[in-house]
C-alpha cells in the first residue's frame, strides 16, 4: 500500500524524501527477516528502476547477502555425498566456514598440496527455496492489487526472472561452466585473476576452485596500506566488467564488495560466478553503439540506441529525452553541472520509468544491475574518475567501435527502407498528383534529383558515422541539391 502511494507521488514529483526512506527501510527490515530467498529477491529488485521509486531502491541497495553459516555437522554430509569422504579427498579441511550466504557458504581446504576453496550448498536449501517461491508466486496477485495497474505485468516478469535466477545460482555445475567461460574469455587480460576449477571434485551441490586471497575491494585502509592505487583501481575494475560486457557477450552479474578483492600488486580478482548475464549479439552490438554515442557526444543516437534496446518508456517525449541526455553527456565529459541540476535528472529518469513502465529484459536488468553496482564501488572510493576515457579506450582497444559503426549503419539502412517503403506505398498518390499539376519533363527532372540529393545524403551519412565530420557538409549539400532541382522543375 505504501509502494503504490510513494510511487504515485514520486512520479508527480513530490519529494516527501524523509517519508519514503522511512517506508523503503520497513521494506528492507521485511526482506532481512524473511530469510535467504528474500534477500536475494530485495537484492535483484535494488536495481530495478522499473519498478521501484529511487529511494526504495537505494535503501535495498544496502542488504547484504552475509547470513550465518550452517553448523559443519549439517554440512559435512553434503560435502561426502558429492565428493566422498573428507578425510580420503582433502590433505586437509577447516570446518570453520570463511563466508556464509543465502545459497552457499564457503570453506579452505587443501587438495594434491594447493590450497582451494569449498563451496557448499546450504542444508535444505531447495525445499526453503521452493516453499519461499511458492508463497512468493501465491502472495503476488494481493501484492500487486496494492500498486499502479500498469505495473502488474512488470511484476510479474520480474518474479519470473527472479525464479530462474535463484535455480541457477543453486546449481553449481552452472556456476562451474559460467566461471570457466568468463576465464577463458578474460584469459588474456593481466589485470583480472579468477581461479580455477577442481571438476573432478565439484558437482550439482558443491564446487571445489583454487583458493585465491586478497584484499577486500571496499577496505580502502587496507588498500592504502598495501600502496594500491586507488584511482587506478576504480579505472581497472570498470574496464574489466565493461570488456566482459561489450566483448563478450557474457558478464559478471553480482559483483558486490564481496566478490572483488584486490592483490598487493594491484590484480583483480573475482568470485562467485552463480549470476552471470547473456547478451545476445544484437544487443550487445546496440549497447556499443549506445557506448559510442555516448563517447561522441550525440543525444539523437543516444536515444535512438536506447529505444532500439527498450530502455524508453512507450509514448516518451523524444526532445526533452535529448535535452535530458546531452546534460549527461556533458557531465560525463567532465562539463560539471549545478548539483541539484543532477539530482533532478536522476529523479527525472527514475519517475520517467515509474509512471511509464516497460518489461526489461532479464539480462538487460543484469546488466543494469551490474553497472549500478560497479557505481557503488566507485563512490565507495571517493577518487576522481571519468568513466568516457576508460571507454573510449575499452572501444578503441577491442576494435569494438567498427562493430558499432557497421550496427549504426545497418540500423541507419534499416530506417532508409522503412522510409522507402512509406513512400512508395504513396507512389501512385504521388504519380497522380505530379500528372495532374506539373509538366512531365519537369517531374521526371524533380525525381532524377530527388535520386541524385539521396544518394549524396546517405553516402555523407556513413562518412558522418565513420568520425567525419565532413559528413555533415555533405548532408547539407543534398539539401541544397534537392532545393535546386525543385526550383528548376
Amino acid at each position: 500500500m505504501y509502494l503504490r502511494r510513494d510511487r504515485k507521488q514520486w512520479s508527480r514529483g513530490k519529494n516527501n524524501l524523509n517519508t519514503y526512506k522511512s517506508h523503503a527501510r520497513r521494506a528492507l527490515l521485511a526482506f532481512t527477516t524473511l530469510g535467504p530467498v528474500y534477500i536475494k529477491l530485495g537484492q535483484w529488485l535494488s536495481a530495478r528502476a522499473d519498478i521501484l521509486p529511487q529511494p526504495y531502491m537505494e535503501e535495498l541497495a544496502k542488504l547484504q547477502d552475509d547470513v550465518p553459516a550452517a553448523p559443519f555437522d549439517q554440512v559435512k554430509p553434503i560435502i561426502e555425498e558429492s565428493v566422498g569422504v573428507i578425510q580420503d579427498t582433502f590433505d586437509d579441511f577447516n570446518t570453520t566456514p570463511i563466508s556464509g550466504a543465502s545459497l552457499g557458504q564457503v570453506y579452505r581446504a587443501t587438495l594434491d598440496g594447493k590450497e582451494v576453496a569449498v563451496k557448499v550448498r546450504r542444508p535444505k536449501i531447495e525445499q526453503i527455496v521452493a516453499k519461499d517461491v511458492a508463497v512468493l508466486k501465491r502472495v503476488l496477485p494481493a501484492v500487486l492489487s496494492f500498486v499502479d495497474p500498469n505495473l502488474r505485468f512488470s511484476g510479474k516478469a520480474m518474479l519470473a526472472q527472479f525464479i530462474e535466477s535463484i535455480h541457477e545460482e543453486m546449481d553449481y555445475t552452472l556456476e562451474s561452466k559460467n566461471l570457466l567461460t568468463v576465464r577463458s574469455n578474460m584469459a588474456e587480460n593481466k589485470k583480472v585473476l579468477i581461479p580455477t576449477v577442481y571438476q573432478n571434485h565439484s558437482t550439482e551441490t558443491v564446487l571445489v576452485m583454487e583458493y585465491l586471497s586478497g584484499i577486500k575491494i571496499t577496505d580502502i585502509e587496507s588498500l592504502d596500506a598495501a600502496g594500491i592505487d586507488r584511482h587506478r583501481l576504480v579505472a581497472d575494475i570498470h574496464r574489466v566488467f565493461f570488456t566482459m560486457l561489450l566483448r563478450y557477450s557474457v558478464f559478471h552479474a553480482d559483483p558486490h564488495p564481496g566478490n572483488i578483492s584486490v592483490t598487493s600488486d594491484g590484480r583483480i580478482i573475482l568470485y562467485d560466478f552463480g549470476m552471470i548475464g547473456r547478451l545476445d549479439p544484437k544487443t550487445r552490438l546496440r549497447l556499443i553503439r549506445l557506448y559510442l554515442a555516448l563517447v561522441e557526444r550525440d543525444p539523437p543516437r543516444t536515444v535512438n540506441a536506447m529505444d532500439d534496446l527498450g530502455m524508453l518508456a512507450p509514448g516518451y517525449n523524444r526532445s526533452i529525452m535529448e535535452k535530458a541526455i546531452r546534460m549527461t553527456v556533458d557531465a560525463m565529459h567532465g562539463q560539471k553541472p549545478d548539483e541539484m541540476e543532477v539530482r533532478s535528472l536522476l529523479e527525472l529518469a527514475n519517475r520517467t520509468m515509474s509512471k511509464f513502465p516497460f518489461l526489461l529484459p532479464k539480462n538487460l536488468a543484469l546488466y543494469m544491475r551490474m553497472a549500478s553496482i560497479i557505481e557503488g564501488i566507485y563512490k565507495t572510493h571517493k577518487v576522481d574518475f571519468r568513466f568516457v576515457p576508460v571507454l573510449r579506450d575499452i572501444l578503441q582497444q577491442e576494435n569494438l567501435a567498427q562493430d558499432g559503426y557497421m550496427e549504426e549503419v545497418k540500423n541507419m539502412i534499416q530506417r532508409i527502407i522503412k522510409s522507402l517503403d512509406a513512400v512508395i506505398s504513396l507512389g501512385p498518390d504521388i504519380r497522380q498528383f505530379l500528372d495532374e499539376y506539373q509538366p512531365r519533363r519537369s517531374n521526371g527532372r524533380l525525381i532524377a534529383g530527388s535520386i541524385f540529393a539521396s544518394v549524396v545524403f546517405f553516402g555523407s551519412t556513413l562518412i558522418y558515422l565513420g568520425g567525419n565530420s565532413e559528413g555533415m557538409l555533405g548532408m547539407a549539400l543534398s539539401i541544397i541539391i534537392l532545393w535546386i532541382f525543385a526550383r528548376k522543375s
